[in-house]
């Protein structure tokens, strides 16, 4: 197994042993660990708590940086939807997962398999309905000014 992967692992390990979910992740840039994460959903309850968000939270402030493209993440479970969105946002371009979110689902920890499931319904169809409101005519409209500001 792969090094960085490893450590992934054993942080998500000794997460379930202090009384986490057994999710790991470390971000690596040049064969060099920048930063490490696991869940802490269980000390925080915040909900955005996950290992990957926290290595990309910590690194970006460290880095004070948004653009993590050149580094690469290891998590020890498959990336839920909002971690994978992050890397995304972050310009992540490779990552990699040892247990596949099927495997979670297995164990008792299917949010994820369930939140991919329904983005791939309809709209009107998925479990949180979300309404758009459009602005008031004459209310000021923030992505106006930001496009002005570009």
């Amino acid at each position: 197994m792969d090094k960085f992967m490893k450590r992934a692992v054993e942080l998500a390990a000794a997460n379930v042993r202090n009384g986490g979910q057994p999710f790991g992740a470390v971000l690596v840039k040049e064969n060099e660990i920048v930063a490490e994460g696991v869940n802490e959903l269980h000390n925080t309850y915040d909900i955005s708590g996950h290992a990957e968000m926290l290595a990309i939270r910590k690194a970006q402030s460290e880095l004070q940086t948004h653009d993590l493209s050149d580094y690469t993440i290891y998590a020890s479970g498959e990336p839920c939807p909002m971690c994978l969105a992050a890397m995304y946002l972050s310009g992540m371009k490779q990552g990699y997962y040892c247990a596949s979110v099927e495997t979670a689902a297995e164990t008792g920890l299917g949010a994820s398999q369930a939140i991919y499931a329904d983005f791939k319904k309809p709209k009107s169809e998925r479990k949180l309905s979300m309404k758009q409101i459009p602005l008031e005519e004459g209310q000021e409209n923030p992505m106006e000014i930001w496009q002005n500001k570009q």
